[in-house]
């Protein structure tokens, strides 16, 4: 099982191929998801420190672009827990003055994902 470690907070094990959204949801972690999970708003941002994911999601990539953010952050909900890894999450709970995250996203990433190399730049 990966271990997912949170910058400066809790450190814990993931089911293989979890959504890293909610493998952090599910660990109490602050972090926002206000469409649901399906790359179309971007709170669910994260940063890697460690562990970034070689591929990503036709959708994921087009968000990114689409906010200019391509190659500064990634999005939790278009991201398998397939590997060790350490993130910290950049939109919260506390940190927008919100008192919900947004609805839980399904178990399986959607858009259906088709993966791509992720861009260097």
């Amino acid at each position: 099982m990966p271990t997912i470690t949170v910058k400066d907070g809790a450190s814990f094990e993931a089911d293989a191929n979890t959504r890293l959204i909610l493998a952090l949801r599910d660990n109490d972690v602050d972090i926002l998801h206000r469409c649901g999970g399906n790359a179309k708003c971007t709170t669910c941002r994260v940063n890697f420190v460690e562990g970034e994911p070689e591929k990503m999601t036709v959708a994921e990539r087009d968000r990114l672009a689409q906010g200019d953010l391509l190659g500064e952050v990634r999005l939790s909900c278009q991201i398998l827990c397939d590997h060790d890894m350490t993130v910290e999450p950049l939109l919260s709970m506390a940190s927008e003055g919100l008192d919900d995250p947004g609805g839980r996203p399904k178990d399986e990433i959607t858009p259906d994902p088709e993966w791509i190399d992720t861009p260097t730049s």
